[in-house]
C-alpha cells in the first residue's frame, strides 16, 4: 500500500466527525486510495481486505453509489454471513439514498418494488443458487460479498456462490480476516504462487491493523491477561491440579486447565468479569457510554456469565444467544443504549457494529487466528481520536501468541499439508516435534473420560500491548492489578505505550524496595538477587515478544541490546544495567531507534 492519493481531495485518516455506519460523506484516506484504485482498473473482480472496524461498508456502498450513477450496474446484491447483518447492511445503504431489501426470501422469487436490490446470507444463496443466478442474469448487477472467507466454508457454498454470480457485472469481495484454517478455495479471490510453490490468496487492496492504528481509524488495544491455579478430577477419580498458562505442560493439562478457569462455578471467571467491570468504570469517566461484551462458549455459560455481572453490577446484562428470534433487535437496543454488558455466545463475533464496546472478555476455548481476530474486531471501530479497548483473556499461549500478533497480516494459502496444529497455522516444525511427542498425555483420563472442574483462582498476569508485555503479576484487586486497570480510556497508541511502562517501572520499583527492605532484614551484605531475576524473566518475555514480532533470532535481539546499550551478557549485567536494555526495547516497540 502506498502513502498518498492516487488523486482526489486530501482527507483526514479518521475522525473529527463519526457518520451513521457506513455512511460517512467524507472518505478516509485509505478509502479513497482503495476507491481510486478501484475505478482506475474498473475490475470485475476486486478484493479489498480491511481491518475490522476501519470501514470497508462505507468504501463498498460509496463504489455501488457511484456505479449505479454512471449506469455500469442496475442491481445490487449483497451477500452477508448472518440476518442482523443483512439489516445492518441495508439501514447503512439506505442512508446514502440505495434501497435495499432484507426480508427477501428465496419464495418470494422477486424482491419488494422500489428496492434495486437484496440482502442475503451466504446459507440462502447456497440453498438455492440457480434462483440467485436468474436474478444476477436479469439486470447488470453489483455482487457485494461481505466476509468473502465464508465462501469457503464448505464445497457447496463455494459451488453455490460460483453458480449464482458467475454472469454478474461486477463482483466486490470485503474481509477483514482474510485467511482461513482449510484449504477450501473462496470464490472469485485470486491465488498467486509464492516462491514456495504454495497459492496464496491475493488482494487488489489492503489496509492492516498496524496502518489503521497510526492513522487513528482504530482503537489500540489492550489485553489483560489472568492467569491463576486449576483443580479438576478426571474419570477415574485423579484430581488434577496445573497454573493456568504455564509452560511446563501438555497441550492437553493447559485445555483443561483452560476449561476450569472458564467454568461458571469457579472463581476465576468471577474475578475477571470483576476486573473487566472496573476497567469499564474507569474507561467511563471519559467516555460516558461505553459498554461490554463478554464472549461465551455456550448458553448454559453466557446465562451463568449474565447472572455473575449481575451481582457484580447490579444491572441486568444484555444476553444474546443464537437461537433467539429477538437476537437483532436486541443488540440494536443495547447498541442505541448505554447499558453496561452484553454477553454473546457467537452472535457478534463478526461484523456486528456496536461502536460503543470499549471492553471485552474473551471467555470461550476457541482459539483459531480467525475467531480470535473476529472477536477483537469488535472492540477496536473508533468513533473519536483517543479512545481505547481493553480485552481480558485467560493467560494461555495460544492466546498470548495470538494477541502479540494483532498486527500480522495473512493470505489464505492452499496447497498446505493437511494435518495442521489445533491454531489452523502449518508449522513444519512443530509437526515434527508433535509427532514425536505423540504418545505424551497427562493421564488418560484427560482425554477418554469425564473432565470436572473443581476449583479456580484467578490472578493478574500481565498486559500485552503492540508485541511488549508489561507488569510482574500480581493478586486480584491488588495495587499491580488496579495499576493497569485505572488507566485512562481516552489516550492514543504512543501515550498508552508510555504509560504501561511508567506502571512497570513503578511496579519493579516496589518490588526493589520491597526485596530490599527483606533482604536488609536479614541479610543486609546479600546482593538482591530475586530483583535482577525478575529483570531478567521480564527482558526474556520482552525479547521474546520482539522476535515474534520481527523474525529476529533471541540470541541476535539479546547481541544488539548489549551493543546499543553497552554492559555484559544478561546472566551478568546488573540492575541498572537490565533496566535500560528494557527501555530501549519498549522504544523498539513504538518505532523509536
Amino acid at each position: 500500500m502506498t502513502e498518498t492519493l492516487f488523486g482526489g481531495p486530501t482527507l483526514p485518516p479518521a475522525y473529527p466527525e463519526r457518520a451513521a455506519w457506513g455512511t460517512a460523506q467524507k472518505l478516509r484516506a485509505w478509502q479513497q486510495e482503495a476507491l481510486d484504485r478501484y475505478f482506475s482498473a474498473s475490475p470485475r473482480d476486486f478484493l479489498a481486505v480491511a481491518t475490522p472496524g476501519a470501514g470497508k461498508t462505507t468504501f463498498a456502498l460509496r463504489v455501488a453509489a457511484m456505479l449505479i450513477e454512471s449506469g455500469t450496474v442496475n442491481r445490487v446484491t449483497i451477500v452477508a454471513p448472518t440476518d442482523h447483518l443483512k439489516r445492518q447492511w441495508a439501514d447503512a445503504a439506505a442512508k446514502v439514498g440505495i434501497a435495499i431489501d432484507p426480508n427477501f426470501k428465496n419464495s418470494d422469487g422477486q424482491h419488494g418494488r422500489g428496492f434495486v436490490g437484496v440482502a442475503v446470507t451466504y446459507a440462502q444463496v447456497a440453498s438455492k443458487p440457480m434462483l440467485h443466478r436468474a436474478k444476477t442474469e436479469a439486470a447488470r448487477t453489483l455482487v457485494i460479498l461481505d466476509e468473502i472467507h465464508h465462501g469457503g466454508e464448505a464445497l457447496s457454498w463455494g459451488d453455490g456462490l460460483r453458480e449464482a454470480f458467475e454472469p454478474a457485472a461486477r463482483r466486490l469481495s470485503l474481509t477483514g480476516t482474510p485467511f482461513r484454517s482449510d484449504t477450501s478455495p473462496i470464490p472469485f479471490v485470486e491465488y498467486v504462487q509464492d516462491k514456495d510453490g504454495i497459492r496464496r490468496s491475493k488482494a487488489d487492496y489492503s489496509y492492516g491493523y498496524g496502518n489503521a492504528l497510526r492513522d487513528h481509524v482504530v482503537r489500540p488495544v489492550m489485553f489483560m491477561a489472568y492467569s491463576g491455579q486449576m483443580r479438576w478430577r478426571t474419570s477415574g477419580g485423579e484430581e488434577m491440579a496445573a497454573s493456568l498458562g504455564e509452560s511446563a505442560v501438555t497441550k492437553d493439562v493447559t485445555s483443561q486447565a483452560w476449561r476450569t478457569a472458564l467454568n461458571p462455578s469457579g472463581a476465576w471467571i468471577p474475578a475477571v468479569l470483576a476486573g473487566a467491570d472496573k476497567r469499564l468504570s474507569e474507561v467511563r469517566r471519559s467516555v460516558p457510554d461505553a459498554g461490554g461484551l463478554v464472549i461465551a462458549t455456550d448458553h448454559e455459560d453466557a446465562r451463568a456469565y449474565a447472572g455473575q455481572l449481575k451481582k457484580i453490577t447490579g444491572e441486568s446484562p444484555t444476553v444474546i444467544l443464537s437461537d433467539d428470534a429477538k437476537a437483532s433487535s436486541k443488540i440494536e437496543e443495547f447498541t442505541a443504549s448505554e447499558k453496561r454488558w452484553m454477553v454473546a455466545v457467537r452472535m457478534v463475533s463478526e461484523g456486528v457494529d456496536v461502536p460503543r464496546l470499549s471492553v471485552g472478555v474473551y471467555a470461550t476455548s476457541t482459539s483459531t487466528p480467525l475467531f480470535f481476530a473476529q472477536a477483537v474486531g469488535r472492540f477496536v471501530r473508533a468513533r473519536k481520536r483517543g479512545e481505547t479497548a481493553s480485552v481480558f483473556l485467560p493467560s494461555v499461549p495460544q492466546l498470548m501468541a495470538l494477541a502479540n500478533s494483532m498486527e500480522a497480516e495473512r493470505d489464505h494459502a492452499l496447497d498446505r499439508p493437511e494435518k495442521e496444529d489445533a491454531d489452523g497455522l502449518f508449522n513444519p516444525e512443530d509437526s515434527l516435534v508433535d509427532e514425536a511427542n505423540r504418545e505424551e498425555k497427562a493421564s488418560d483420563g484427560l482425554t477418554k473420560g469425564k473432565f470436572e472442574a473443581l476449583d479456580s483462582q484467578a490472578s493478574f498476569d500481565r498486559v500485552l500491548f503492540d508485541g511488549g508485555e508489561f507488569g510482574t503479576g500480581g493478586e486480584v484487586g491488588s495495587e499491580d492489578e488496579l495499576d493497569f486497570l485505572g488507566i485512562p480510556g481516552l489516550l492514543d497508541a504512543e501515550q498508552v505505550g508510555t504509560l504501561l511502562r511508567q506502571r512497570q517501572h513503578a511496579q519493579l520499583s516496589r518490588k526493589k524496595q520491597k526485596s530490599t527492605d527483606a533482604v536488609a532484614a536479614s541479610a543486609p551484605a546479600m546482593p538482591d538477587h530475586r530483583m535482577l531475576m525478575d529483570l531478567r524473566n521480564e527482558l526474556a518475555k520482552n525479547v521474546a515478544a520482539w522476535s515474534a514480532r520481527t523474525g529476529t533470532p533471541h540470541g541476535v535481539v539479546h547481541t544488539k541490546l548489549r551493543t546499543v546499550c553497552g554492559g555484559p551478557p544478561v546472566a551478568q549485567a546488573n540492575e541498572e544495567q537490565l533496566q535500560t536494555r528494557l527501555r530501549k526495547l519498549q522504544d523498539w516497540f513504538i518505532g523509536r531507534k
